[in-house]
C-alpha cells in the first residue's frame, strides 16, 4: 500500500513545509512507491526541488511561510484544520529528534513509541507508521526549530500540550531521563509556544516529588484552599480530552492520561491539606 493512502487522506497542513519535506524523504528511504497517478503531495518532492528557482512561486522561495501557496484564512481557522494525521507525522519527528537527543537509541523508547502508536492506531495502521519512522530516524539534518515552527504556526495549543506529553513519555520509557533529552524537549517546548508553566506541570506528571501536585496544577506551595480548587478547575478544563477530539478518539484518548493525573493531584492536596 502506498504511503500516500494510508496516511494521506488524514494529513492537511503538514503535506507542505519542512515537514512535508521529511515525510516525503522518509517514504522514499522505504521505497513506498505512490499508487499509479498519484503525485507526490510533500514540498519538493521529498525535499528536493528540481525546478529551477526562477520557475518555483514566490510564496515557495520565501521563509518562513511554509505553504506552497499563499493562505488568507485567520491563523486560528488554519489550526482547527489539524488533523489526525498532522498530529502523527509531527510526533513521529518529535520523537525521533527526542530520542536521538543522547546519541544513542534505546529499544526501550523505540519499543514506548511503537507500543503507544499500538494503543492509539491500532497494530496495522501503527506498524506503517513505525516503518516511516525508521524513515525519519535516518535523516541527520532535521532541522528542530523548522520543525517546530510549523507545528506553532499551524496546531492549536492543547494538541501541541499533548505532543509534548508523549516526548515525556519516551524519555522515561528507559527509566533514565538524561539532561540532554530534557533540554531537548526543553528546546522543543519553547519553539511549539508552550509555557515554562506548561512544561513544568507536564513534566511533573512523570516524577515522584513532593512539589508534583503543585507543579502539575500550577501553583505554589503557599496556595490557599480556594487557590487550588480554582487551579484545579482551570487545569482540568486545560487538559480535558474533549479539547483535542478534533484529532479523533485515538488522541482523546491519550489526552486522558494528563486529565487523571490532574485529578489525582487534586485529590492528593485535598488529603493532604484537609480540606
Amino acid at each position: 500500500m502506498s504511503g500516500l493512502k494510508w496516511i494521506g487522506a488524514t494529513i492537511g497542513w503538514s503535506f507542505g513545509g519542512p515537514i512535508g519535506a521529511i515525510i516525503g524523504l522518509a517514504l522514499g528511504s522505504l521505497g513506498d512507491a505512490f499508487s499509479s497517478g498519484d503525485k507526490n503531495p510533500f514540498l519538493g518532492e521529498g525535499g528536493r526541488d528540481t525546478r529551477p528557482e526562477g520557475r518555483r512561486s514566490k510564496y515557495e522561495r520565501r521563509e518562513p511561510n511554509y505553504r506552497t501557496r499563499p493562505d488568507y484564512r485567520s491563523q486560528s481557522e488554519r489550526r482547527s484544520q489539524t488533523s489526525s494525521g498532522d498530529f502523527e507525522v509531527s510526533l513521529l519527528i518529535l520523537a525521533s529528534i527526542v530520542i536521538k537527543a543522547d546519541g544513542r537509541q534505546d529499544k526501550r523508547e523505540l519499543d514506548f513509541v511503537r507500543k503507544q502508536f499500538v494503543s492509539m492506531y491500532g497494530k496495522e495502521r501503527a506498524n506503517k507508521a513505525f516503518r516511516l519512522f525508521k524513515g525519519i530516524n535516518e535523516q541527520t539534518n532535521i532541522s528542530t526549530r523548522q520543525v517546530c515552527l510549523q507545528i506553532k504556526q499551524m496546531m492549536d495549543h492543547a494538541s501541541r500540550l499533548q505532543l509534548m506529553h508523549f516526548l515525556f513519555g519516551i524519555a522515561k520509557a528507559d527509566e533514565m531521563v538524561t539532561e540532554d533529552e530534557i533540554r531537548q524537549i526543553y528546546t522543543i517546548a519553547g519553539y511549539l509556544g508552550i509555557s515554562s508553566r506548561d512544561y513544568e506541570s507536564i513534566k511533573a506528571m512523570f516524577y515522584n516529588s513532593s512539589e508534583n501536585a503543585y507543579k502539575i496544577l500550577e501553583i505554589t506551595k503557599s496556595a490557599m484552599p480556594d487557590e487550588i480548587k480554582k487551579a484545579y478547575r482551570k487545569m482540568a478544563k486545560k487538559y480535558h480530552p474533549d479539547k483535542v477530539e478534533h484529532l479523533g478518539e485515538e488522541h482523546k484518548k491519550g489526552a486522558e492520561e494528563k486529565f487523571k493525573q490532574v485529578q489525582k493531584a487534586y485529590e492528593q492536596l485535598q488529603k493532604e491539606r484537609g480540606f
